[in-house]
């Protein structure tokens, strides 16, 4: 009896789990936040707690990943609905070197040294800072590298062409909300924003899925219709 109450949960557990994961998405395999992370953590412990437990039966089990299930639906449907929870939950990257120079401040309360910075730099085939425009640490712990213009693979001096400043893209809007602290940051203002919407035919930010500033080529953007 004992080898077929196991196989009883063995198989529960495996569907259960099966449908979590499909019903969640790929962000709970790929582990995008820490979140996501350790929400993965911890509904592989609760199935593996509960079929070693004698004292925890079936449904037990069919309770605990049902629930977990339901909670990170419930996370997950939040963050899709509001901007400042879906910065909690997910959190946002952190520029670790601009324009070349390293963000000391940002390391140290990234909490990451110098040798760890370029240990990640290696692993993305950058082998000197000098090489490095931008570079982002991501919320799942992996780095986002943008080259400076010589260092790129194709470079332009291969086509004999001067050298020219390498600028990142800005998101100035995200699903009809304006990012004002983005908009400051390149030194603009709602009005400038505004005028720049209009003159694509927008009248209104809630037409905007997303609204892209880069120097030197304008402002992208994409309506929801």
């Amino acid at each position: 009896m004992k080898w077929v109450h196991l196989t009883v949960e063995l198989v529960t557990g495996f569907v259960l789990l099966f449908l979590v994961v499909k019903v969640a998405g790929k962000k709970l395999i790929h582990q995008i936040s820490p979140f996501t992370f350790i929400s993965a953590l911890v509904l592989g412990e609760l199935l593996g707690n509960a079929l070693y437990d004698d004292h925890v039966h079936l449904w037990y089990i069919i309770y605990s990943i049902s629930l977990w299930g339901a909670l990170l639906l419930l996370v997950e449907y939040m963050s899709q609905k509001w901007l400042p929870f879906r910065r909690l939950s997910e959190g946002k990257p952190t520029a670790l070197i601009r324009n070349g120079i390293i963000d000391y401040e940002a390391l140290k309360k990234s909490r990451m040294t110098l040798n760890q910075l370029q240990s990640l730099l290696r692993q993305n085939e950058t082998f000197s800072l000098r090489e490095v425009a931008f570079c982002y640490l991501e919320a799942n712990g992996t780095i986002s590298v943008l080259k400076k213009a010589k260092y790129q693979k194709t470079i332009r001096e291969d086509f004999q062409l001067p050298p020219h400043p390498v600028h990142v893209p800005v998101t100035l809007i995200r699903e009809g909300q304006p990012l004002i602290d983005e908009l400051h940051a390149i030194g603009k203002d709602e009005q400038w924003l505004n005028e720049q919407l209009r003159a694509h035919g927008v009248s209104s930010y809630q037409d905007v899925i997303i609204a892209e500033w880069l120097e030197g080529d304008g402002l992208f953007v994409q309506t929801y219709s």
